[in-house]
């Protein structure tokens, strides 16, 4: 697979782990059990935004990048948006406290969740080292209609204000 651009199908097979967030793992030291999270599947009928940041609680991805979404989240519902799915190189148990710290309370519209191994992100070329780069793509209907990755520090072209205006 390469560098995915706008009109491509989403790949076949791309998956995640996740711990989904339910009413008793819902505290930020809880752990849920890590299950596979088949984004292929869930995003071949919705209209999703990936969102992939270098890690969990770092600088600009805790300051600016997520929360950059959570402040939009009636304005990304209003353009169609069903789901953002968060992911970055960390494992399963650290994006779910991270989306807990956050204030995510299910996985309704987010979902907080590893590139397992950085395999989705080294597939299509867009990495940061050996972690996930900081990126955004969306998918409609298992199209891509948004693809961005960042040429260096800063959210312009990944950060929720990026991706509506280009929806």
């Amino acid at each position: 697979m390469s560098e995915l651009k706008v009109g491509d199908s989403f790949p076949e097979g791309v998956s995640f782990t996740y711990a989904p967030i339910t009413p008793e793992s819902s505290e930020v030291t809880s752990c849920g059990i890590p299950q596979k999270y088949d984004l292929s599947q869930e995003l071949k009928d919705k209209k999703f935004v990936i969102v992939s940041v270098p890690g969990a609680f770092t600088p600009t991805c805790q300051v600016s990048h997520v929360p950059s979404y959570l402040n939009k989240i009636d304005e990304l519902k209003a353009k169609g948006i069903e789901k953002v799915v968060v992911i970055a190189f960390n494992d399963a148990w650290v994006m779910s406290a991270w989306a807990k710290a956050n204030g995510i309370k299910d996985n309704d519209f987010f979902v907080f969740a590893s590139d397992t191994a950085v395999s989705f992100s080294k597939s299509i070329g867009w990495l940061a080292g050996e972690r996930t780069a900081r990126y955004a793509i969306v998918v409609d209907h298992g199209k891509v209609t948004y693809a961005a990755k960042e040429n260096g520090p800063g959210i312009e072209l990944s950060g929720a204000n990026a991706v509506l205006a280009a929806i």
